[in-house]
C-alpha cells in the first residue's frame, strides 16, 4: 500500500537526504524523512551536492507559518527553488514567484480579481460539464490509468478555458507542465536539471528547454490579443498596467505565462491523482462521502492537507536571523517543507490517518497567510470539488490494478502513474 494511516516507520537522522531525487520515488520514504526531522532536527541543516551550498529544511508547522509571514527576513527575491542562481539569471528566469513587496502585490493583482471566489463559482457549470464528458468517457473503460484518463485531462481544460487557449491544445499544455516540473525525471525531462547538458539552459525557468516552447505560444496569444476587449488572462496580462505603473516586460510576459500554464496545472492534478488513491485504500472514507455528499467542501481541505501536491518552496535570509532555536545567517537558503508541516502532530491530530471529517484544518498545500499564499487556491479547491462530487456517486467500487508511481522530484509531490479498474454503481 502506498500511503498509510500510521506514523512512519523511524529513520535514523543520518538517513535523511532531502536533496536526493530517488528518495522521492517511494510513496513512504519522504514521510519517513519528514517524520524524523520534525521529532529530531526541525530547522535542520541539509548539505547538497556541488555546486549548491546547503539550506535549512524547516518542517514544523508553525517554523514554516512564521517564515512564509516575514518577507522582508525570508525574501523570494533571491529564487524559490533550491538552484542557486547568479542575478543576471535570477533577473532573466524572475516570475510572480520571485518577487516581494510592492511590485509582487501590483504583478498578483493583475489577475486576482479571476481567481476570486466569486469569479471562479461562475466556471461549477462549465466544470460539471467537463467532469461528466472526462469521468464518462474513462469509466467506461473499466481499467485506465486515472492519472492519464482523468486527473491530467480535468484542470487542463480549465486553465485552457481561463487562458483563451483552444481545447485541441490542452495535450500539448499537458506535456509541457510535465517537462519543465518533471526536470529530475528521465520519464519526462529533455535535460535532467545537474547534467552538464543543463548548463546550456541555465537562463530558462526549470533549466529545461520546453519554457522556449511554452514562451512561443504565448507570444503568439498575446501578439493577437493586444489592444483588445477579452477578460481571459492573457488579455489582462498584455493590457492592463500593474498598479505600481510599470509595464509588464516581454520576459515578464513569458515568465508570468509559463507560471500559469505549470502552475495551473500541475498541482491541482497531482491533488486530485493522491486523493483518489486515498480514497482506494480508505473506503470506508469514500463510502463516508457517498452517504453525505454535503461534506465535500470539509472533505477537500483533508484532500489538499493529504495531498501536499507542492513539497517545498524556497526562501534566503536577507540578515542573521533565528527559527526554531537554530542561528540561520544572512545569505544562507531556508526551505519551507509545507508538506512536512502537513503532517505535523502538534497541529493535526492522528495526522497520518485519512480523515474526511476532519475540522480546524490549518494545513499549508497553499501556504498559510503571507504574500504568496497562492492566487489558485479556489479555483483548485472548486475543481477538486466538483471532481469528487461528480465521481463518487458513479463509482460502485475501484481498485488499483498496479502500484502507483511516482515522479522523480523533491519538489512536485506527484504521481506518474494510478493504474485502476472500476466497477460502475
Amino acid at each position: 500500500m502506498t500511503v498509510t494511516s500510521t506514523a512512519p516507520e523511524p529513520l535514523p537522522l543520518d538517513a535523511v537526504d532531502l536533496t536526493d531525487h530517488d528518495n522521492f520515488t517511494d510513496g513512504a520514504l519522504p514521510w519517513r524523512m519528514f517524520d524524523t526531522l520534525r521529532r529530531e532536527d526541525p530547522v535542520h541543516w541539509q548539505p547538497e551536492p556541488a555546486p549548491n551550498s546547503g539550506f535549512w529544511a524547516i518542517t514544523r508547522h508553525a517554523d514554516i507559518v512564521r517564515a512564509g509571514r516575514d518577507p522582508e527576513t525570508f525574501t523570494s527575491t533571491e529564487f524559490t527553488n533550491l538552484e542557486e542562481v547568479d542575478a543576471d539569471h535570477r533577473e532573466l528566469r524572475r516570475s510572480l514567484l520571485e518577487t516581494d513587496g510592492p511590485r509582487h502585490r501590483a504583478m498578483r493583482r493583475l489577475l486576482q480579481r479571476q481567481f476570486s471566489p466569486r469569479a471562479v463559482a461562475t466556471y461549477e457549470v462549465f466544470l460539471r460539464g467537463l467532469t461528466a464528458r472526462t469521468l464518462d468517457a474513462a469509466l467506461a473503460k473499466g481499467s485506465f490509468d486515472f492519472v492519464q484518463e482523468v486527473a491530467a485531462d480535468f484542470p487542463i481544460n480549465v486553465l485552457a478555458r481561463m487562458l483563451g487557449v483552444p481545447e485541441h491544445d490542452t495535450g500539448q499544455l499537458i506535456d509541457w507542465g510535465n517537462r519543465i516540473i518533471g526536470n529530475t525525471d528521465p520519464d519526462y525531462a529533455d535535460v535532467l536539471l545537474g547534467t552538464e547538458e543543463s548548463e546550456r539552459y541555465r537562463d530558462l525557468p526549470f533549466r529545461s528547454p520546453a519554457a522556449l516552447e511554452v514562451f512561443a505560444y504565448g507570444r503568439e496569444l498575446a501578439a493577437r490579443r493586444k489592444g483588445g476587449g477579452g477578460d481571459d488572462l492573457v488579455s489582462r496580462l498584455v493590457n492592463q498596467r500593474p498598479s505600481d505603473g510599470v509595464p509588464l516586460s516581454g520576459r515578464d510576459f513569458d515568465n508570468y505565462f509559463l507560471l500559469l500554464v505549470v502552475a495551473g496545472n500541475e498541482t491541482t492534478r497531482h491533488a486530485i491523482s493522491h486523493t483518489m488513491l486515498a480514497l482506494i485504500n480508505h473506503p470506508e472514507q469514500r463510502e463516508r462521502l457517498r452517504r453525505d455528499p454535503s461534506s465535500m467542501p470539509g472533505a477537500v481541505e483533508e484532500f489538499l492537507r493529504w495531498s501536499s501536491p507542492v513539497y517545498h518552496f524556497r526562501r534566503t535570509a536577507t540578515r542573521d536571523t533565528e527559527l526554531g532555536g537554530r542561528r540561520i545567517a544572512e545569505g544562507d537558503k531556508v526551505v519551507l517543507w509545507f508538506a512536512s508541516g502537513n503532517r505535523d502532530e502538534t497541529v493535526f491530530d492522528a495526522p497520518y490517518r485519512f480523515d474526511v471529517t476532519r475540522t480546524a484544518n490549518e494545513h499549508l498545500a497553499f501556504g498559510k497567510g503571507g504574500p504568496h499564499f497562492c492566487l489558485g487556491g479556489s479555483l483548485a479547491r472548486l475543481e477538486l470539488r466538483v471532481m469528487f462530487e461528480e465521481l463518487l456517486p458513479r463509482l460502485s467500487d475501484i481498485r488499483l490494478t498496479a502500484e502507483p508511481r511516482h515522479v522523480r522530484s523533491n519538489f512536485v509531490n506527484g504521481l506518474k502513474t494510478l493504474p485502476v479498474e472500476v466497477t460502475p454503481a
